[in-house]
C-alpha cells in the first residue's frame, strides 16, 4: 500500500465518523436520545421524535400545573440518564395535540415505542418508576 492509499483510507475513515457525529446516531443508525428535554412545537415535530428515537417519554404539562412543577426535575433527570429521548409538550400551546392523545389532566405521560404509544401514566410518578417503565422498552 502506498502512502496515497494510506491518506485515502484515512480520509474516508474520518468522513465516515464525522457524518455520524454530525446526524447524531449510533453504529445501528438509530439516533442518540438527547441529554435535555425536547419542546415539541406541533404534531409534526412529534411524529418526528417518535420516528427518530426508538423510545420516547413525552410529558404533556401546564406551567400553572403545581404538580407539573413538581414532575420538571424528574423528566430533566431522565432525559440526562435513561436511553430514551424526553418530550416536553405545553398542552395550552398544543392544544390540539393534547386532544389528539386523549390528555384529559396533566401532568400525562406517554411512552412511545418504535413510534407507537405503548404507556400512558397520569400523575406525579417517581423517577424510579419511569426509569423501570422506560427500561422495559429500551
Amino acid at each position: 500500500m502506498s502512502d496515497t492509499d494510506d491518506i485515502e483510507r484515512i480520509r474516508a475513515e474520518k468522513r465516515e465518523s464525522l457524518e455520524r457525529d454530525l446526524q447524531g446516531g449510533d453504529e445501528a443508525g438509530e439516533a442518540t436520545a438527547p441529554d435535555d428535554p425536547i419542546h415539541v412545537d406541533g404534531p409534526a415535530h412529534l411524529a418526528d421524535l417518535t420516528a427518530e428515537y426508538g423510545v420516547v417519554l413525552v410529558d404533556f404539562y401546564a406551567d400553572w400545573c403545581g404538580p407539573c412543577q413538581m414532575l420538571e426535575p424528574i423528566v430533566e433527570s431522565l432525559a440526562a440518564s435513561t436511553p430514551a429521548a424526553v418530550a416536553k409538550v405545553d398542552v395550552d400551546a398544543n392544544q390540539g395535540l393534547a386532544s389528539e392523545y386523549g390528555v384529559r389532566g396533566v401532568p400525562t405521560l406517554l411512552l412511545f415505542a418504535d413510534g407507537d404509544t405503548v404507556e400512558r401514566v397520569v400523575g406525579v410518578q417517581s423517577e424510579d418508576q419511569l426509569s423501570a417503565l422506560i427500561e422495559q422498552y429500551a
